[in-house]
């Protein structure tokens, strides 16, 4: 990635694409120059700027942007579970549900991805370095909210999955399990796109974010961070903490704006996929849909 673009691979097709980022502009001038920094500090990362966004997502006036909105980033309606013209606002499309079938979970001694979206995968986090640029890594404790936390999963697998604007924007549970209730821990609510988290991957670990602790039987416990951003106001679950779920089932989704869904395993519990950390090392993220293999179960 760099400024001409984000660059990801396709894992469909194995060929890398670009992708075409909503607001770029934007983008570039909030989180790459002096004016735009001191608009994200005074206004944009504030709670009650992505709920005035959210606010206007949720009028029956916004579904006028759909059919271009549709249209300039390829999105499939044969998935949506409803035809364009039943949609009530661009929020309610934005977290729109997928038809039975348009999402097939792996089956087998395999994990599942989470969400549709651009994925990185690290099969060590103690041995991560280069996240989107050059000597950054993630602080463990702040980005867990717990210490105790981190150690037990320091050395484990790592997966990051970043849901762009134009994607699926339900997350689902990476194996069958029994979920906690999630712990919520309070933040504000910057872009997770490269763009930024180029210039500041601090943002994972200090934006809003809602935490899940998944009980398997295979897998120990799998850590599911949800992490907020502009224009996410909330991120609203809808599975029952205390009740069994099965792999791919719904965790929950995120209003309008880009999000990401990080993933943590115990040490020595998964073998990540080839392409996810193939493509990570080399400094891409592998395009794959929710549902699709994330690794294999040790």
């Amino acid at each position: 990635m760099n400024d001409d673009g984000i660059i990801f691979i396709n894992r469909y097709t194995g060929q890398k694409e670009r992708e075409k980022v909503l607001g770029a502009a934007s983008l570039r001038w909030v989180y790459g120059t002096t004016t735009g920094k001191l608009a994200l500090h005074l206004l944009i990362k504030r709670a009650f700027f992505s709920r005035l966004l959210g606010a206007m997502k949720n009028t029956r006036s916004s579904t006028r942007s759909l059919p271009d909105f549709v249209q300039q980033y390829n999105i499939n309606m044969e998935e949506a579970a409803r035809p364009l013209e039943d949609y009530t606002s661009f929020n309610d499309f934005f977290y729109r549900n997928l038809k039975p079938d348009a999402r097939p979970i792996c089956e087998g001694a395999t994990v599942a991805l989470p969400a549709d979206g651009r994925h990185s995968a690290w099969q060590d986090a103690s041995q991560i370095r280069n996240v989107f640029v050059k000597n950054q890594s993630f602080d463990l404790p702040a980005l867990l909210g717990s210490k105790e936390l981190a150690e037990k999963y320091a050395t484990g697998a790592v997966v990051l999955s970043r849901l762009c604007p134009v994607d699926y924007h339900r997350f689902h549970f990476p194996a069958a399990g029994v979920p906690e209730a999630p712990v919520r821990i309070p933040g504000p609510l910057a872009s997770v796109s490269p763009y930024c988290l180029r210039h500041n991957l601090s943002w994972l670990w200090t934006n809003k974010r809602e935490l899940t602790i998944l009980h398997t039987e295979g897998l120990g416990d799998v850590l599911c961070l949800a992490v907020g951003a502009t224009g996410v106001g909330s991120i609203f679950q809808t599975y029952t903490p205390g009740q069994a779920v099965d792999k791919g089932a719904e965790h929950g989704y995120f209003a309008f704006g880009g999000s990401t869904v990080m993933t943590f395993f115990e040490p020595g519990r998964i073998q990540l996929s080839p392409d996810l950390q193939e493509n990570t090392a080399n400094g891409f993220e592998t395009f794959a849909r929710m549902g699709d293999i994330l690794g294999t179960i040790c």
